[in-house]
């Protein structure tokens, strides 16, 4: 499983990283916690993606 940075996910996701913590702390997007910094699983913003994408459209 590979795991992405926050900055990572809001370059795949287009939104900004504050975009992104928002996401990991409402419970949004699962996200475990290396040091001081969140790791997202990329499985995760694949099916974020893929929910979002079809609410939307």
């Amino acid at each position: 499983m590979r795991f992405l940075t926050v900055a990572e996910v809001a370059t795949v996701m287009r939104v900004s990283k504050m975009t992104v913590y928002r996401l990991v702390h409402s419970g949004e997007l699962p996200a475990v916690r290396v040091g001081r910094s969140f790791r997202v699983p990329e499985d995760a913003v694949n099916e974020y993606l893929h929910k979002s994408f079809f609410q939307t459209g």
